[in-house]
Order: structure tokens, then sequence, then C-alpha cells
């Protein structure tokens, strides 16, 4: 019954090729977070958290489309982030 109420959303790897099959990129890129927070224990506020997940949520959209962190910080510094 679930899965019939979700077909199009289970099935979009199959319309879609830019859709991975599995969610496992989308656990990869947790991963940084969770060991961020098992080595410092907490984001001091909020505002560094929200901060911390724009930053790496960059990064990690920008090595997804060939650029290395140093170039993408590079763009971003010049105001030239690629659409």
């Amino acid at each position: 019954m679930r899965l019939s109420e979700y077909e199009e959303s289970v099935l979009r790897f199959a319309k879609n090729k830019f859709v991975d099959f599995t969610n496992n990129r989308s656990e990869r890129d947790l991963r940084s977070s969770k060991v961020k927070l098992k080595v410092a224990g907490c984001f001091r506020t909020l505002e560094y958290a929200k901060h911390f997940c724009r930053i790496t949520s960059y990064l990690k959209s920008m090595r997804y489309r060939g650029y290395s962190a140093f170039e993408a910080i590079c763009l971003a510094l010049q105001g030239n982030i690629p659409d």
C-alpha cells in the first residue's frame, strides 16, 4: 500500500538519469556533520550550525560539478558562482 502511494517518487530514478537509485549519496553528505558533532560535541550556536551547513552544502555541490574546494572558494569570493 505505501509503495503504491509513493510510486512516482520510488521510481523517479528510472525516469531521470540524474537521480541516484539509492540514498547512499545523501547519507555520505550528512556524514561530515555527524563527524563534526562527534569531535566538537555540539555547534556553539544555531547561527554557526547554519553557516556550517551552507558552506559544506556549497562545497559538496561544487565537487559534484567537478570543482575542487579551492576553486569553489575562489569563485565564491569573486562572486562568480556558476548556475
